[in-house]
């Protein structure tokens, strides 16, 4: 497994609180990615981090790749930055349904063929996992699970016990990945957290055509550590977006999630609590 170590972390003597952005699945929506950098550092964060899946479901693919680079946006290898990388097949989702799978592929098949074979290089050398630590707490940062890359783990079927598992296996006090497209969090023993930092590739199956992000401050008080999570909405030209999508011929499925804010594919992953919030 390939991992990057040791990113610098802003040191600040004299300041108590530092603040971190992370961005999960941006499905080829650059105009959100570019909205949510700049949020972010309104917001006062001092590094920025992708947790993967560069490609997928929207328009122009190499529009994504100059907003991370020009950042300095630490990213992690999901498993869509793996397949184009490498010039796999498909995406490897982890779908089992073929409605899904067939989606997956019609996106997969449009951002292979229009990402450059330099940006190609760019997520085949990408590192699956990010560590760091901030104030002596251990950061981890993954795509779908610390153990592989496109596991699920959504809020309804996975369990603190299995969380707590993973933070003790893999030595972290906080973990952060994505991959589901749906955020949430749980707090773990020891004063551990897990954290699925959403989606900004499209909405969070909620009616609402915002995306999400993740931002945590790292504080000390007495001498002892706190995180405090906000996940943030974005807000973007969406209306654009799927102007785009029009133009490029992607799927009018594609399309009407952006317009909605309902999934319209990929929902047969879904398990029974997360799709009862939705319109299926």
């Amino acid at each position: 497994m390939k991992s990057l170590r040791g990113i610098e972390v802003p040191s600040k003597k004299n300041m108590d609180t530092q603040t971190f952005a992370f961005f999960g699945g941006i499905y080829n929506n650059y105009l959100a990615l570019a909205t949510a950098i700049d949020d972010a550092h309104s917001r006062g964060a001092e590094k920025l981090f992708c947790l993967g899946d560069l490609g997928a479901f929207g328009p122009y693919p190499d529009r994504v790749f100059p907003l991370l680079i020009e950042n300095d946006v630490q990213t992690v290898q999901g498993n869509y930055d793996h397949s184009i990388g490498n010039g796999l097949n498909d995406c490897q989702c982890g779908y089992t349904d073929p409605r899904d799978n067939r989606f997956a592929q019609i996106s997969y098949d449009y951002t292979q063929a229009n990402t450059t074979p330099t940006n190609c290089e760019w997520l085949k050398q990408l590192p699956t996992e990010i560590r760091f630590e901030v104030a002596g707490l251990r950061f981890l940062l993954c795509h779908g699970s610390p153990r592989k890359t496109n596991e699920f783990l959504w809020e309804s079927t996975t369990s603190t016990h299995f969380l707590n598992r993973l933070a003790d296996e893999f030595q972290a006090d906080v973990i952060l990945g994505t991959h589901t497209g749906l955020h949430w969090s749980r707090e773990l023993s020891e004063d551990r957290l897990f954290v699925n930092v959403g989606v900004l590739g499209r909405p969070a199956n909620n009616g609402q055509t915002n995306v999400w992000y993740a931002l945590v401050d790292v504080s000390v008080l007495q001498e002892k550590p706190r995180v405090n999570l906000k996940f943030i909405p974005v807000k973007y030209d969406w209306k654009r977006l799927v102007a785009e999508m029009q133009s490029e011929e992607l799927p009018v499925e594609f399309q009407e999630t952006i317009r909605s804010g309902w999934w319209t594919t990929c929902l047969e992953v879904l398990p029974a609590k997360e799709r009862s919030r939705g319109l299926c």
